[in-house]
């Protein structure tokens, strides 16, 4: 770990030790949220600067997941991509320091009707599906090499205080030397309802890119329509496929969006352009999947025509499917390490 981080360090912010933290963070005194990655607290850094501090969970594979994390963000600069402001890495202790957004996750404003209603209307949604789009763009054909980001989701969109976006949480980046290229993985990697065909089945096709553009595409109908987050019981019992289906009956055979919540003409037409673009985007093969420049092209207009697409056939495992292909990839990986 000591080498590979020796190689990047350079090229990444600053490193702190661990009592560094334990002072930014005055002792982990103001815990913002946890997961499974571990825990994330607020902090300051020296020059004042409000940060956010996430703290690895000490389980086996964190150290891969730390490192690759580390190696993505910490060579990426855009505005739509959250900043990697510093690390740590002592022994089992890995920490990661970024810039604090003070709006939190795109998550409670689609998931909270009222909240989303009062807070984010048509026309803001719209630009932050563009400000994610560009992330991705850059991830994906900006950098010189091409990252693969394999869990965009709207927890992981941050919003800053004028709700600008950014793509945040690391942790499943894979590097790929072309934007183009099929990459090799062991296994099935991202959040259930947001997966892309081919990356739980090759079957369906190579991964690449475009497992992100689906992700993408089952984000934006999310935002456009609201959906509540489900409980991990009706998440077992519904077909991710519910979404895709339930947007698609409020359009009509012109592709034109029927209302299912008030709206101005020029916000249905709006909210209508985001739901064509996330149906392309979720397309079972990913050759039918725009690329996210092309994305950027349709929701900023420079494509006038949207036609409407074919309805998806297939959509992401239920998680009990996923739960056994995460069983198969770990016993698999231990197989080939050993």
């Amino acid at each position: 770990m000591e080498v590979l981080l020796g190689k990047v360090e350079k090229l990444v912010p600053a490193r702190y030790s661990y009592s560094d933290v334990e002072r930014i963070t005055s002792s982990f005194g103001h815990k913002l949220g946890q997961g499974g990655f571990g825990v994330v607290y607020k902090g300051k850094l020296p020059d004042g600067r409000p940060v956010a501090v996430k703290v690895m969970k000490d389980c086996k594979g964190s150290v891969k997941d730390f490192f690759t994390e580390v190696t993505a963000i910490g060579c990426t600069y855009h505005v739509n991509i959250v900043s990697l402001l510093g690390f740590c890495s002592e022994g089992p202790k890995q920490v990661l320091i970024y810039q604090f957004m003070s709006n939190g996750s795109l998550e409670k404003y689609i998931h909270d009707g009222r909240q989303a209603t009062s807070t984010l209307d048509v026309t803001k949604l719209l630009r932050i599906a563009i400000g994610v789009a560009r992330g991705l763009e850059y991830l994906h054909h900006g950098c010189n090499v091409g990252i693969l980001h394999f869990d965009i989701k709207p927890q992981n969109i941050l919003l800053d205080d004028e709700f600008c976006p950014k793509i945040a949480d690391f942790g499943l980046a894979k590097l790929c030397r072309s934007a183009e290229g099929i990459i090799k993985m062991l296994g099935a990697r991202g959040t259930v309802g947001y997966i892309a065909p081919e990356v739980f089945s090759r079957c369906y096709g190579g991964v690449s890119t475009k497992s992100d553009v689906y992700s993408y595409g089952m984000m934006i109908l999310e935002m456009v329509g609201g959906r509540k987050k489900c409980t991990a019981q009706e998440e077992e019992r519904t077909s991710e496929i519910y979404l895709p289906h339930w947007v698609c009956k409020h359009l009509d055979s012109d592709g034109n969006l029927r209302q299912f919540r008030a709206m101005t003409e020029v916000e249905e037409e709006r909210a209508r352009r985001m739901v064509l673009v996330g149906l392309w985007c979720i397309q079972t093969r990913p050759s039918d999947r725009p690329s996210m420049t092309k994305v950027l092209d349709m929701l900023e207009g420079r494509i006038t025509e949207l036609q409407i697409p074919p309805m998806p056939v297939l959509s992401s495992p239920p998680a009990s499917t996923m739960h056994s292909l995460a069983a198969q990839s770990q016993k698999l990986a231990s197989v080939v390490t050993c």
